[in-house]
């Protein structure tokens, strides 16, 4: 490692000396593993610590994200079908009956799905989903530490720490922890920017190109959206070296050739699946118009997250659109410090290429339209003239801010080694230098601090459920009407298919798939278009009132059953349940029977 103004080395212990010899070289290194040790274990402290209350209380949930939590129990259940049963993995039909849904235009995380199967099989969807969550931060965090410690800054362990802790556990990323551990799960990240930093290897580039492209892969089965950020990221690094650093561009030739063997190799590795997501049986073209107005309010970038030490929900309402967007919380600090940093570090192209990235993402996230504390300012940002290019129409705006997380890590990194080398270099003023960054980095940092995240007790699983008494009413392929029926305030009936192990198949259900009313645009929604009785129970679950029931709309349920093909239908607890119940039996004219913990109706003989 140089420092960027001088060019000097800086050994381990900072002085640029002569090397100490081997006995105490090898001290060093016996105290540096301690210290990787240390590092990893405090990540470890950290990610419980956020998912405390969870690993507390068995039954509890996320809070503010249940729907998600659910629909990635689900996806759980079906990675582990995939290993037991071969099913087919990118799309599946024990949801949305009797469609299927592709499960490569939603979160199917295969990439940790597939190798937690024991987990998922021994102890069950809601245990493998909190230990991918929490082990995905974690590992994060590691990651983050041994590219820093390793090839970043290498050497300085406490900066390496500082940069990733932030990377593993910053607002955005805890944030994100309601529910969405494939974003918070970036530990395959760091995988690729070292595999990159590779290439430039003389001799090796095909070896080097191999090993990128298996980490793209890995990475892509665990969230495109994060492989797109990083792509561009690196790109923007890659020029500035290029541009600020002459002397690399000799490593030119084995960097391309290692690039175009990783391009070609990630290629053909993922040209099916991704034919698949963009072609095949439920692909959809774009996000709603309603997920692609998830912005950056202007006036996040300066407030503090709800689950920050120094933010609450009522301070940050209004600033994203959900408790799992809060994408770009940093603080007023936090901000100054990050301006201040790349203003001190400029000489290195390093950062001054992650801080025109940063200013970039920033601008993305803003949307279509500039927001200001919570107002709309009639300035179109440049998000619009973007959004509907291919490929971009699938991003949700906001989640350029989250790409700005690893960013302030890495200047955080890169700060701490910079006053390393000056305590270094001013012994008699190490003391000053010292309490001033600790000050400094405490009024940054010390807001931001992570909290647990707020759970709620979840509705236990219906003995009826779990005690596989549905079954004899699936026969011939039938599947399970729930009331109400899933959707995106309601997915319960995706943990109960998942805790069967998907041998449950229901219908419709929460996912991404395409709105076949608006013809050749295909637009997202997130469940399947509504039929007249979805539409029906949804206005009960919204109301509690049951709508008139007319001989049309009896004549629509029977159809809609058939089209389901139901053989039962079921009404776990509901806040409405007496409503539900009552529109279902007008509906069909079957009286319910009680069983198990579910009202249910036997509806074979109208579908016949």
């Amino acid at each position: 490692m140089t420092t960027p103004d001088s060019g000097r080395p800086v050994t381990e212990s900072g002085a640029g000396g002569p090397s100490a010899g081997p006995e105490r070289g090898g001290d060093r290194r016996r105290s540096g593993r301690w210290k990787d040790v240390a590092a990893v274990l405090s990540f470890a402290v950290l990610g419980f610590w956020v998912t405390a209350r969870m690993w507390r209380n068995p039954g509890d949930g996320i809070r503010d994200n249940p729907t998600d939590m659910a629909q990635f129990e689900w996806m759980m259940a079906h990675g582990a079908r995939v290993v037991t049963e071969f099913a087919y993995p990118f799309s599946s039909d024990r949801m949305n009956v009797p469609e299927s849904v592709n499960l490569m235009a939603n979160t199917s995380v295969l990439s940790v799905s597939l190798p937690m199967t024991p987990i998922t099989l021994a102890f069950g969807t809601r245990a493998a989903f909190l230990v991918f969550l929490t082990l995905g931060m974690i590992a994060t965090a590691s990651a983050w530490y041994f590219l820093l410690s390793r090839v970043i800054v290498p050497g300085s362990r406490g900066p390496a720490w500082l940069g990733a802790a932030f990377c593993g556990y910053a607002p955005a990323m805890v944030s994100h922890a309601n529910a969405h551990p494939n974003i918070v799960s970036q530990f395959v990240v760091p995988l690729i920017i070292w595999r990159t930093v590779r290439l430039a290897d003389p001799g090796r580039w095909l070896r080097n190109g191999l090993l990128l492209a298996l980490v793209i892969v890995w990475q892509a089965f665990l969230n495109l959206e994060i492989l797109l950020m990083t792509a561009i990221g690196l790109g923007v690094v890659v020029v500035a070296l290029a541009i600020g650093r002459p002397e690399l561009r000799a490593r030119t030739r084995p960097f391309l050739a290692g690039l175009g063997m990783a391009a070609g190799v990630s290629v053909v590795l993922l040209a099916y699946p991704l034919y698949v997501q963009f072609f095949g049986p439920g692909a959809y073209h774009g996000l709603s118009w309603l997920i692609r107005g998830y912005s950056t309010d202007l006036a996040s970038f300066f407030a503090y997250a709800r689950e920050s030490l120094a933010g609450d929900p009522r301070s940050a309402a209004g600033l994203a659109k959900n408790p799992t967007e809060e994408n770009a919380f940093f603080g007023w600090p936090l901000v100054i410090l990050v301006v201040a940093l790349v203003w001190w570090l400029r000489r290195n192209a390093v950062v001054i290429g992650l801080a025109v990235l940063g200013l970039v993402f920033a601008v993305l996230s803003l949307g279509r339209e500039i927001r200001l504390d919570r107002r709309g300012t009639g300035i179109p940002g440049p998000w619009a003239v973007l959004e509907d290019l291919p490929v971009l129409h699938s991003v949700v705006p906001t989640r350029w801010a989250l790409a700005i997380t690893p960013i302030v890590g890495l200047l955080l990194a890169y700060g701490a080694e910079r006053v390393r080398a000056l305590a270094a270099r001013y012994p008699q003023r190490r003391s000053q230098i010292r309490f001033a960054t600790v000050t400094v980095l405490a009024m940054a940092l010390v807001p931001v601090l992570p909290t647990p995240l707020p759970t709620r007790r979840l509705e236990p699983t219906p003995e009826f459920v779990t005690s596989g008494a549905w079954r004899p009413y699936l026969a011939g392929g039938r599947s399970v009407v729930t009331l109400p029926l899933p959707d995106t305030e309601y997915a319960d009936p995706l943990r109960w298919s998942a805790q069967t192990r998907l041998e449950m198949p229901i219908a419709r259900g929460y996912f991404l798939g395409p709105d076949t009313r608006t013809g050749k645009d295909r637009i997202a929604l997130f469940t399947a278009p509504p039929r007249a009785t979805s539409s029906f129970f949804g206005a009960i679950r919204r109301t509690g009132e049951v709508p008139p029931v007319s001989a049309q709309a009896r004549r629509e349920a029977v159809a809609d059953l058939r089209y389901w093909r139901a053989g039962l239908v079921i009404l776990g607890p509901h806040e409405h349940a007496d409503a539900l119940r009552t529109g279902m039996t007008e509906l069909t004219g079957i009286e319910p029977t009680y069983r198990g913990g579910v009202w249910l109706w036997d509806v074979r003989p109208l579908t016949g």
